[in-house]
């Protein structure tokens, strides 16, 4: 295993890669899994990072963690900047990193949710001017806030990422901002999460197909907020939304005609 470093617009990046046999030929490129923990834009949520990024390790993905700025720093889009920065950092050194370019999936949860999937509304938002590069060809939304305002609102979030302002807060209200251009998403929540309202997964995953986007969803009867890769390890065993990672395994799978 090879770890790798780098800074995107003052995010901290840090990727595990796996390392090139002249016996495994036949994975010598692979696809990228790029992860952004949760935590309300205010912090992130270390259980959010690391075990996520070893299960898509296991999976044969090449694995990145962005490091967003929260808090104060959360304003002025910055946080979406940096992820778009990183996701074509990663395709700039794909050769070099063995990464397929046309196969790097982004995946947050919560918050981070949040700005994965404004990442795939906004990519092209000639307001923004973000690289085209930055475009993800798959996302992977946990449990994700996508309400900055009205009656599914995760406040905390809305609050930090907009810094305030009220145009910022109408551009991230993300159901708003959905078009054929959107990324295939898998999309899961947990029914009794009473942090971040399942309909804000739910009205994503409709708003999707009613523009022709591919989109999986999954809508678990048990499981509260923030359970991640819902393990012991994690402290939020739950085996009825363990099946997540099978599940968008497969449905990524598929997507990136891939076989680890």
């Amino acid at each position: 295993m090879i770890s790798v470093s780098f800074e995107a617009l003052g995010a901290k990046v840090h990727g595990w890669l796996q390392e090139d046999y002249d016996t495994l030929a036949a994975h010598r490129v692979r696809p990228a899994m790029v992860i952004c923990a949760g935590g309300a834009y205010a912090w992130l949520s270390p259980r959010e990072e690391d075990p996520p990024a070893l299960e898509f390790l296991s999976m044969g993905y090449q694995a990145f963690i962005v490091r967003y700025s929260c808090g104060e720093e959360a304003g002025g889009y910055k946080p979406l900047r940096q992820l778009a920065q990183a996701v074509k950092h990663i395709r700039e050194h794909a050769e070099e990193w063995h990464i397929d370019p046309g196969k790097v999936a982004v995946m947050g949860f919560s918050a981070g949710g949040h700005l994965v999937a404004s990442l795939g509304a906004l990519w092209n938002d000639p307001e923004l001017a973000l690289p085209p590069e930055s475009r993800p060809d798959a996302l992977v939304l946990c449990y994700p806030v996508i309400a900055t305002k009205g009656e599914y609102i995760h406040a905390e979030s809305a609050q930090w990422v907009s810094g305030g302002d009220d145009a910022v807060r109408d551009k991230l209200h993300l159901w708003d901002g959905v078009t054929s251009d959107f990324p295939p998403t898998f999309l899961w929540h947990g029914g009794k999460d009473d942090a971040v309202p399942p309909e804000n997964s739910l009205f994503l995953a409709v708003k999707l197909r009613g523009v022709g986007v591919p989109v999986e969803y999954h809508l678990f009867e048990t499981g509260a907020h923030g359970i991640s890769t819902c393990t012991r390890e994690v402290e939020t065993p739950d085996e009825v939304c363990r099946a997540w990672l099978p599940l968008c395994k497969t449905w990524l799978n598929g997507r990136f005609h891939y076989q680890p």
